[in-house]
């Protein structure tokens, strides 16, 4: 096999890096399954509530988790024997996995359900009978009687939930109803945050009262913060929680797991230049170095990247340069933006820099950040379109900024009234706890790591967010066009 040339990798990296999965449209596959080490707990039966931001794994473990084969792989990397045992329900999540009706209503049915009064408690009642397929509820044409006949019928959904139980027990499985895409549950913050103290609850008295239901939750962190404080013994969920994220080590193991399992010749070439991979069942795992430590995986990202910045280290090292700048306040890098940026940097390096000597060029890296934080601001338009408007409110402006420069902008930007019409388009998702007062949304949006405080009160934005707006930073990297 002829040894690979920047042109063969610069290419593998378009097309591997191209067809990443996104969870939310191709989601997981056989090849593109990648088991990081810190998210082992995120799988486990007993685990309840998986926090995560937008872009970390969230939906993409829903779905991996609800397929069998998927399931299977998992269980085998993370020596999770039970999981094999495990059978998996959606209960809720962005739509229906199989045929027929999904077992929970759209967001504007919910929206009416919850305007005209029904019970939360109720309303999941429903729901996870639908789940379970109790043919009495299966029957009924509308959510509305739906949840009606579930409040009416205490004593039924006691009875599916024994049934349930037993049944599991008696084939010596673990039922997991998983609920997923929450950040849609309802467009206003304070209703959001009730139905999702009660499911909280019920998933609370699924484990206290079952030998063999569970529920599994995936949420956002700042959501999950605030609805468990709603009702009694809300602190047993803390036991039994854990958080979707990504090391260092994990970022470039999934980007290397991505290239060498794309079905390519120079997939294969890149096989070989960095170890000895196995191949299990078709789905080629890396030597544990490529996808654990630190000093391998410097060498071989400088074989793509080169490793500098620049002619020298002065502008810095690409191993540490890279995540560095693509992570929010919180330093959290959504492994989503990760593989498209290195993906945006290979194109832009064949473009302008084709006889460079290594796939990537350092110019290409720093434009492409301009590229990812644009597609990182279009999902935190999607998921916490608030958020987006509240940054965009200062385009033109330069950070660090005082506060109090901050909620003038917003003021004159009208912030509070742009939000408030934004939460009346259905697709939106909830909006910030306080919107009439300034600090306590700034508040939630360094909770977010959309914004950060320096010392001094100063405040900051991340370049992966900063980027996306015409906000600059003195002696930070310029925002370039994203074509």
């Amino acid at each position: 096999m002829s040894e690979p040339t920047p042109a063969d990798y610069r290419k593998l990296l378009i097309e591997a890096l191209g067809a990443a999965p996104d969870a939310n449209t191709t989601g997981p596959g056989l090849r593109t399954l990648f088991t990081p080490s810190s998210h082992r707990l995120a799988l486990d039966p007993d685990v309840t509530v998986v926090r995560g931001a937008r872009g970390t794994g969230k939906t993409f473990w829903a779905k991996a988790l609800v397929d069998e084969r998927l399931r299977e792989i998992a269980a085998a990397s993370y020596m999770m024997p039970r999981l094999r045992r495990t059978r998996v329900i959606t209960a809720f999540g962005l739509g229906n996995e199989g045929t027929g009706e999904p077992p929970f209503p759209m967001k504007r049915t919910r929206e009416k359900l919850v305007s005209d009064g029904v019970d939360p408690q109720d309303l999941w009642s429903a729901i996870v009978l639908m789940a379970l397929d109790v043919p009495e509820v299966r029957s009924i044409d509308t959510w509305a009687d739906r949840v009606r006949w579930a409040r009416a019928n205490p004593e039924a959904y006691d009875t599916a939930i024994i049934r349930a139980d037993r049944h599991s027990r008696d084939r010596g499985e673990t039922l997991v109803l998983l609920f997923d895409a929450l950040d849609h549950l309802h467009g206003e913050r304070g209703q959001a945050d009730r139905l999702l103290s009660e499911l909280f609850r019920l998933a609370l008295e699924l484990r206290l009262t079952t030998g063999t239901l569970r529920a599994k939750i995936f949420v956002r962190p700042d959501m999950y913060e605030n609805a468990p404080k709603m009702f009694a013994d809300a602190s047993k969920l803390g036991a039994n929680a854990t958080d979707l994220e990504w090391s260092r080590e994990n970022l470039y193991g999934l980007l290397f797991h991505q290239l060498g399992n794309h079905p390519t010749p120079e997939a294969e070439k890149f096989r070989a230049a960095t170890g000895n991979w196995t191949d299990e069942d078709g789905r080629h795992v890396a030597p544990v170095d490529v996808v654990a430590d630190r000093r391998r995986q410097e060498e071989v990202f400088i074989t793509l990247a080169g490793p500098f910045m620049g002619t020298d280290r002065r502008k810095g090292h690409t191993y540490t340069w890279v995540p560095n700048h693509l992570q929010d306040g919180r330093g959290r890098v959504s492994p989503r933006t990760w593989l498209k940026a290195l993906c945006k940097a290979a194109v832009l390096t064949g473009e302008r820099h084709a006889g460079h000597p290594a796939p990537l060029h350092y110019e290409a890296i720093r434009q492409s950040l301009s590229f990812a934080a644009h597609n990182r601001v279009e999902e935190l338009q999607d998921d916490i379109g608030w958020a987006a408007l509240a940054v965009e409110q200062l385009e033109n402006s330069q950070v660090p900024l005082q506060p109090s420069a901050l909620y003038y902008a917003w003021h004159q930007g009208s912030l509070a009234a742009k939000v408030k019409e934004h939460l009346e388009d259905p697709r939106s998702g909830s909006g910030p706890r306080a919107l009439d007062n300034p600090a306590a949304v700034l508040e939630e949006l360094i909770e977010l790591g959309v914004m950060t405080r320096r010392s001094g009160e100063a405040i900051d934005i991340p370049d992966i967010y900063r980027l996306a707006f015409d906000i600059s930073r003195k002696g930070g990297v310029p925002r370039m066009p994203v074509n």
